[in-house]
Parts: structure tokens; C-alpha cells; sequence
């Protein structure tokens, strides 16, 4: 492939591939019909990835999707109309309409705020909060929108750092007049941001939910839209003013669930309702436009409420999946980097191998919090049961109830942003601040 010339004509074909459309003459965005061992495939001629091979054309199907045919010597290749080459436009905004809630909408990045880049092949965070507005024009119906593109990065590439601007960037919207604010933001770390958020900002006077969708804007199975939609409903008009993060309950498209921000995760690697609420029910569900509250136990909107910012957070702190043959010195490096904190994720009701008590003796030796969750996704750890939790407890592991360890994580990050008094962080640690620990499980 070094050296080998593409083609500015048919970018991304090369070789044999771009040989065979040149003797076909036909152009990106053509429609064309291959022929190839019997088989007969119709569609638009669609540019190829520079990192692909020299072996397939791509072509977009009515459906919508695009599919990759190999070549061959007895593919014939044929035009059977003329087009043009695929590009974006963004269409213009809607005129907003007075007299409809303020609702700020503040993208991160993501697949809800991304396209395909014909030019890789790859999905890209490129759309900024304006255009999800301009392309999402039912907005104009719902709020009268305010938006501001913060970052575009992918989600595994968020960082506390990130939390901290973001948390910041809410505070300055609702200061400014934000009825509700929506957050567009990648699925991968999503609950994460959504648990920061939660503990970040502090008697809350309006809602604020993250949204983001499995399936990029130009698929004709994304769920961007209607996330989006229901997600500025909920910060429209919704009763409560908490930090929720907003997704299908089902692969259908019919309901948007909110689920609370420090009792949710994502389950599933590609589903579109791919987010569930742990050891909890989700706060509120909307169909057909409507948002139906599912509990009783939510912060209620008011707007006379005084927002509190505590955005801050401490990076060196450390979440431990623990497992058969564990090596303690996970836990040393720990503590000889000096971290401030570990929270654990244990097996079962919250237990570790007898082989890592002296490492983490050495961790409540030198000061640090050391948390313990559990790996299982429900029910909550007690440490009172077996011999081994007992003498967890014994060396100064705290247990945390039933939360989530992605929670504890960054709720220990946020309480050594606070303070760095041991003391205080058990106390914050302990305290119910955002919903995170409940008092009881429930049976579902």
C-alpha cells in the first residue's frame, strides 16, 4: 500500500478496486448495480475508507446501511443513474418561539454529536450542539434553546479534569437563565460524568440530564434524536432537579427512562437501551412527550433554589478489581505513588483474598480511605457476614453500602477535592449525598 497512488476522483479506491469503476465510468454518488456470481446489488457508490483494502466498493443500500462487495473478474459493474457525492448540510435552525422554557444544551462529544467520516471510515465527533438543534427541528416546539459546544472528544477520553468544566458550565447556564440543562455526552463513560455531575453540583434548582445514543445521526437505527428530543422534555418541563442520565428502556422506539446519576450503568456494549438503573428505579420515564415521575423521592424543581458548585476533583485515587490470584502489589504501587484513596471491588458481599491484607494494612496505615463495593451488580456488600469481611473491617475497610463502584470511585474523587482530612472523606463517603446509597435494596 506504501506509495501506491489513490484517487482523487474515487477517493479511497486504489487497485484493482479503482481499475474497475474507471473502465465503468461511474463517479461517487452514482447509483450503480453490481453483478457478481449471480447476485445483484443496487445502490450509491460510496467513497472507501483510506485504511481500507484495494478489494471492495462500497456501496449505500435503500435501507440506508452501506455494504462492502468483494471484486472479482466476473463482477460487472453498471450505472443506472447519476448522482451526487455525499456530503452533510446543515439545515437551518428553526426560528424559536417565544414564551417556551430556556434550555441549554452543552456538548462534550460523542456518538450523538458525531457522523461517518467517508474519508477514514471511521465515526467522528463532529456535529457541534447547534447542529444536533438545526437537525432535531421539533426543538423549536419544546424550548427555546441555548447552545454551546464545550468539548468534542470521545468519552474514553473524558478525565476529572473534563468533570470540572463541565460542572462549571451547567453552574454558568442556570446562572444565566437555563431552565433545565441537557449535557450531550459518549456512552462509554457517561455514568461516569452523570455520578460527577451529581455530587458537583449541589441543591440543584432545575434538571440536568446527559444524553448521548449508540448509533451515529446518519444511521437509519440512531436513537440521537428522539434521546435528544425527550432529553430538553425532561429539562423543560419535568418536575424534579437532579443530574439524570437519559436513554431508551427498551430497543423500541417509544420511551426515553432517566435514570438518577449515581445509580446508573451501562450494560451492553452496542443495545440502544443500553443503560439500566442498579439497586434502584429509574427516576422518570417519557412516551409520547410526556414525562411520568415513577417515584415519590426526587428533589423537586424550584428555580428560588441557590445552586452550589463543588466541582472539584482529586485524580489520584484508585478503583481495584480484585480476583483469583491477585497480586497485592497492585495495592503497594498504590501507595508508594501516593495516592489518596482505593476503593475496592470485591467479590460477593465484599472480600479479598487473606494474601492482600498486609498491602492493604499498609494503605490505612498511611492514611488513605479504603472503600469496599462489590462486583456483583446487585445487592449491597456486608462485611459482618464471613470471617473475611469481619477482618476487613478490623484493618479499617469501610464498607459502602450498595454503591456502585464506578460511583465510589468518583464520589472518593470528589470528597478529596473537598478535604483532604481522612476524617471528613469517611464522613462524605458515608453520607447520602446524591442518592447513591440507599437504605434498602430493592426486590426488583
Amino acid at each position: 500500500m506504501a506509495g501506491e497512488l489513490v484517487s482523487e476522483k474515487l477517493p479511497g479506491y486504489r487497485g484493482t478496486a479503482l481499475g474497475i469503476l474507471e473502465k465503468a465510468r461511474v463517479d461517487i454518488g452514482d447509483q450503480i448495480r453490481i453483478k457478481r456470481n449471480g447476485e445483484v446489488y443496487e445502490g450509491i457508490l460510496m467513497p472507501r475508507s483510506e485504511l481500507g483494502d484495494d478489494k471492495h466498493i462500497e456501496i449505500k443500500l435503500a435501507t440506508g446501511y452501506n455494504i462492502g462487495i468483494h471484486v472479482s473478474p466476473a463482477i460487472k459493474i453498471e450505472k443506472i443513474g447519476k448522482g451526487t457525492k455525499p456530503t452533510f448540510t446543515q439545515p437551518p435552525i428553526p426560528k424559536a418561539k417565544p414564551g417556551l422554557p430556556k434550555v441549554s444544551i452543552i456538548s462534550t462529544g460523542g456518538t450523538i454529536a458525531s457522523r461517518v467520516d467517508y474519508r477514514t471510515g471511521a465515526v467522528r465527533p463532529a456535529l457541534s450542539a447547534s447542529d444536533l438543534y438545526a437537525v432535531v427541528p421539533e426543538l423549536s416546539d419544546v424550548a427555546v434553546i441555548k447552545a454551546e459546544i464545550l468539548f468534542s472528544i470521545l468519552s474514553e477520553n473524558m478525565t476529572p479534569k473534563y468533570w470540572t468544566e463541565t460542572a462549571k458550565t451547567v453552574a454558568r447556564h442556570i446562572a444565566e437563565g437555563a431552565q433545565g440543562v441537557v449535557v450531550a455526552h459518549g456512552t462509554d463513560t457517561m455514568h461516569y460524568t452523570a455520578a460527577a455531575l451529581s455530587f458537583a453540583l449541589q441543591n440543584l434548582p432545575v434538571p440536568v440530564l446527559l444524553v448521548g445514543s449508540q448509533r451515529s445521526s446518519d444511521r437509519p437505527s440512531s436513537d440521537a434524536a428522539l434521546n435528544l428530543l425527550y432529553s430538553v422534555t425532561a429539562a423543560a418541563n419535568a418536575p424534579f432537579a437532579e443530574v439524570t442520565l437519559a436513554f431508551r428502556e427498551t430497543i423500541a422506539d417509544k420511551c426515553i427512562v432517566l435514570h438518577r446519576g449515581t445509580k446508573v450503568r451501562k450494560c451492553h456494549t452496542s443495545r440502544r437501551d443500553t443503560f439500566k438503573s442498579i439497586n434502584a428505579k429509574p427516576l422518570a420515564r417519557i412516551e409520547e412527550g410526556k414525562v411520568l415521575m415513577l417515584t415519590e423521592d426526587y428533589r423537586r424543581r424550584d428555580p428560588k433554589r441557590k445552586l452550589i458548585p463543588k466541582p472539584n476533583f482529586e485524580e489520584k485515587v484508585g478503583l481495584v478489581k480484585v480476583h483469583p490470584g491477585f497480586n497485592p502489589k497492585i495495592i503497594e504501587w498504590l501507595v508508594k505513588d501516593e495516592y489518596h484513596g482505593i476503593i475496592l471491588e470485591g467479590t460477593g458481599l465484599g472480600h479479598v483474598s487473606a494474601a492482600a491484607f498486609d498491602a492493604i494494612k499498609l494503605a490505612v496505615k498511611k492514611n488513605m480511605f479504603v472503600g469496599m463495593t462489590s462486583q456483583c451488580l446487585w445487592g449491597r456488600v456486608d462485611m459482618k457476614v464471613y470471617e473475611t469481611g469481619r477482618d476487613l473491617m478490623a484493618i479499617g475497610v469501610v464498607p459502602l453500602g450498595d454503591m456502585l463502584p464506578e460511583t465510589a470511585l468518583v464520589k472518593l474523587m470528589w470528597a478529596y477535592g473537598q478535604t483532604k482530612s481522612l476524617d471528613e472523606v469517611k464522613r462524605l463517603m458515608l453520607s447520602n449525598i446524591a442518592g447513591e446509597i440507599s437504605s434498602r435494596t430493592h426486590f426488583e
